[in-house]
């Protein structure tokens, strides 16, 4: 299986919320961006929410999510998969992002979302229990992947409207 790795974090030091994924997918990784594959849905919702819609180019968007307080990460620095499925990661592949690092110098981030279930499960898994005790609330938001059909746009954008209630 090909070892893959992900992307530095977008970031700025004002941050206050930190957005967590697990892993970047086969067409975010060929584009060398952040949910490049046109049928996530987080750009979209980043554009109902933030005015980062995928139309703007990438660049913009990231200045976008920047201005508003949000940092953009993964919870794996690497790891081994197939498919662009988290369900094909090799989970004894599977490296972790230095989180705990990231926080101690982004004082400002008070809350940190998971985009669905693999990153929150790899979170708890690989570094909530290196993370310094400190006052961090966790939510788990419903994945933006393709592979989620299970809710509609509209019900996965009203889940993630959490976000800019607390980065605001």
């Amino acid at each position: 299986m090909p070892r893959i790795n992900s992307f530095p974090p977008i970031e700025d030091s004002t941050a206050k919320v930190l957005i967590l994924g697990s892993m970047p997918s086969k067409a975010s990784l060929i584009a060398g961006q952040y949910y490049a594959h046109r049928r996530n849905s987080f750009w979209s919702i980043m554009g109902d929410l933030i005015s980062a819609p995928p139309t703007l180019p990438y660049a913009s968007r990231v200045q976008i999510l920047k201005y508003n307080d949000i940092a953009l990460w993964d919870v794996l620095a690497s790891c081994s998969r197939e498919s662009s499925l988290d369900s094909d990661i090799d989970k004894a592949s599977a490296s972790p992002n230095d989180i705990g690092l990231f926080l101690s110098t982004h004082r400002n981030i008070r809350n940190i979302f998971f985009n669905g279930t693999m990153a929150e499960k790899f979170f708890y898994t690989f570094v909530q229990h290196e993370l310094e005790s400190k006052l961090l609330q966790y939510k788990r938001l419903p994945s933006t992947s393709p592979a989620n059909a299970s809710l509609s746009y509209y019900q996965k954008l009203d889940a993630w409207k959490a976000i800019i209630q607390t980065a605001v």
